[in-house]
């Protein structure tokens, strides 16, 4: 942003975009971490953290995510689990996932999120007005009050356009583009539904991955699934520990996001009707 505001051109919005994008995803890891309760020492600097200064500014919410999140661990890839969604339709065709991308890259798959969010947010129609308002502000008020704390520390300094630039757009944009990636890096095409080794999976990052698509050593997700308290950045080392007691062989790593995806995009394209 601030080089952005130096030297204003498209090539520096682009790459604030993917920067900013990339640090958003960042926020949802520490959140993630923050329902581990692994982010903070205390429990209350942990919640605290995780809901204003991870969750809200990306309009997540750390407490349902941590019920929803942790049925995830209890059954990873089993029938119950609430993430199986993201991986079942997996391996795709190249085709789908140029679409699916589309999609991100232009903002349809976030506008139609949040719009799905402030729906729920506003209640059923037929509902009291003051318990649509008590729903309403139970859902998105953190999120509001943040956001709008952003927007006018940006306008306090002459840039109020400056959130919908570079808050709101790369939140719609690049954030759901790698969003996905690391849903698809993390179970999908995986080669054992039932170990815990193999049902989820570890891509190794190059310097420009973690600059861009997996900050906070999010790429690390089978050694996560090992053992769930560690917290992101002692993932490196928990990984280190685990190839030294001989697990390597037993865990499902790629090399790199090139090659994971080589394997979810790997369903042939249909074949073209006779004319």
């Amino acid at each position: 942003m601030a080089l952005f505001a130096l030297w204003p051109n498209p090539l520096t919005f682009v790459l604030a975009v993917l920067v900013i994008g990339s640090r958003q995803l960042g926020l949802a890891i520490l959140m993630h971490d923050g329902a581990h309760g692994v982010l903070m020492r205390t429990r209350a600097r942990n919640e605290w953290i995780s809901q204003w200064l991870c969750a809200f500014p990306v309009f997540a919410d750390t407490i349902p995510y941590r019920h929803y999140h942790l049925q995830h661990h209890r059954s990873t890839q089993q029938p119950d689990d609430p993430d199986l969604v993201l991986s079942t339709p997996f391996p795709i065709t190249k085709s789908s996932f140029r679409r699916k991308m589309i999609r991100d890259v232009t903002g349809q798959t976030g506008f139609k999120q949040r719009r799905a969010q402030i729906k729920a947010a506003l209640g059923e129609s037929g509902e009291p007005l003051a318990l649509r308002f008590a729903t309403f502000r139970r859902k998105l008020g953190g999120p509001l009050i943040v956001n709008a704390v952003l927007l006018a520390l940006l306008s306090a300094f002459g840039r109020p356009h400056y959130y919908l630039l570079f808050w709101l757009f790369p939140l719609l944009t690049w954030q759901q583009v790698i969003t996905r990636i690391r849903n698809i890096a993390e179970h999908a095409v995986v080669p054992d539904n039932d170990d815990v080794l193999r049902n989820a999976r570890t891509t190794y990052a190059s310097f420009l991955e973690r600059a861009f698509v997996a900050p906070y050593w999010v790429n690390y997700h089978v050694d996560h699934h090992a053992l769930m308290y560690v917290p992101c950045f002692n993932l490196p080392k928990l990984h280190a520990l685990l190839l030294a007691r001989g697990y390597g062989p037993q865990m499902e790593i790629q090399p790199s996001y090139l090659a994971m995806l080589r394997l979810a995009l790997s369903k042939p394209e249909p074949a073209a009707l006779p004319a």
